[in-house]
């Protein structure tokens, strides 16, 4: 008999990817630890290999499992699509939805267009900001839910989307570290690594002056590739033109995850929404 790929293996085993720890992809499936180690065992079966190295932190996709992770990422966004347009556009709603700026373009460029297209009923807005900023309105009933940046520990009954390391980086053309007064490119207020950035420098003794504050990740971006500043950024959303600054205080590592308001804890759509971006969301 010819094997079959289950799409709930292949759910699980995109779950595990992003998040890089089993535990984390047994919550936000709401499954057992023990339940999502099966999936993935019988899914290595059918590939032929091991998809996962596996550490007592967390794990990494193989080469057969980065390989598996392209080629079924199409194919878990058709299964949802049309299994949307079998079920009909009868849901309705408005959803008011929050979105830190470095995963804005993300977001609204690769997992709203899904969500709408498979139900065209629910009305969609959207707004950036800082990641506490966004909790908060959240926490007020402000926004319906919001992707938030925020350090271990702060989960809040939140579903972690993806485990995350925040980096020093600076120009590649840069030889060295600034010797002295550091020069930074700072997130806007109410950003984690705002604070996070100036209060591991104050701790460790270290001088800084602000060349750029700005709530724009893009912005920041420039700066730091054109050798003006260093900043920190997610470890992921380094570019060619960036480089590691291994002389600065390591950062602790934070979870991105999506924050339902308690109003909405039981809302159809922001569910449907919140799968949509489980599944599809990537650093």
């Amino acid at each position: 008999m010819n094997a079959v790929l289950d799409i709930e293996l292949i759910r699980t085993f995109h779950a595990v990817a992003r998040s890089g720890r089993f535990k984390a992809a047994a919550e936000q499936l709401h499954k057992s630890p023990a339940a999502i180690s099966v999936h993935i065992q019988r899914l290595e079966t059918v590939a032929g290999g091991r998809l996962f190295d596996r550490d007592n932190q967390s794990v990494a996709l193989t080469v057969l499992g980065k390989r598996l992770l392209r080629s079924t990422s199409e194919l878990l966004s058709t299964h949802d699509r049309v299994l949307a347009e079998l079920q009909g556009p009868r849901l309705v709603g408005r959803i008011r939805l929050g979105i830190p700026d470095e995963y804005a373009a993300h977001v609204i460029r690769d997992i709203l267009p899904i969500f709408a297209a498979a139900w065209p009923n629910v009305v969609l807005e959207v707004k950036t900001a800082p990641s506490y900023t966004l909790r908060e309105q959240v926490q007020a009933g402000k926004l319906h839910g919001a992707v938030l940046t925020l350090p271990l520990g702060q989960r809040e009954g939140a579903q972690v989307l993806v485990a995350t390391t925040p980096v020093w980086v600076a120009a590649a053309s840069r030889p060295q570290a600034a010797k002295g007064i550091i020069p930074l490119a700072i997130h806007a207020a109410d950003c984690p690594y705002r604070s996070l950035m100036l209060e591991s420098l104050k701790a460790a003794g270290y001088s800084w002056r602000v060349v750029l504050d700005s709530p724009s990740s893009q912005a920041i971006r420039a700066c730091v590739e054109s050798g003006l500043a260093i900043t920190l950024m997610d470890r992921a959303k380094m570019s060619s033109l960036m480089r590691i600054v291994e002389e600065l205080p390591q950062a602790a590592e934070h979870e991105v995850m999506f924050l339902r308001s308690a109003q909405a804890q039981h809302d159809e759509a922001l569910e449907l929404l919140a799968q949509a971006i489980h599944q599809h969301f990537r650093l």
